[in-house]
């Protein structure tokens, strides 16, 4: 029955932090959303997917039963080699904390590697193709 993930809602402490690390550790897209509601909500872009951002009190209905910054673990799929994205957050001053490692995603054996974002989420990067 279910086909893809279309989106998912971040909730995070800072909305500024938060675009600024999605846009330029990450390179996702800022979008800015609702504004025929009159909101101007944001969120980040990546392939066919998004990320909505609730900023901590500012949450919008209907939400998460108890919405909280750093609860996330969230995986993204590269097709760059995983040598090639660690020499870019190190470039970027963002810690590697686990990796390369080989792990089981939703299509097989991945390659992964694990950083943070302002928040505290857990972020892993994986490659199918190029293993470690």
């Amino acid at each position: 029955m279910i086909e893809s993930l279309d989106h998912l809602v971040l909730t995070v402490s800072n909305l500024r932090a938060t675009l600024d690390f999605y846009t330029h550790v990450m390179g996702m897209e800022v979008i800015t959303f609702g504004q025929e509601q009159g909101e101007g909500r944001k969120a980040l872009r990546f392939g066919q997917q998004k990320m909505n951002l609730h900023e901590q009190g500012k949450e919008w209905d209907p939400k998460a039963a108890h919405p909280l910054p750093g609860s996330a673990d969230l995986c993204f799929i590269t097709q760059q080699p995983l040598s090639s994205v660690m020499a870019d957050l190190e470039r970027k001053g963002v810690a590697v904390l686990l990796g390369p490692v080989m792990r089981t995603g939703a299509m097989g054996v991945m390659g992964s590697i694990y950083f943070r974002d302002p928040d505290g989420n857990l972020i892993e990067l994986a490659n199918y193709s190029h293993g470690g």
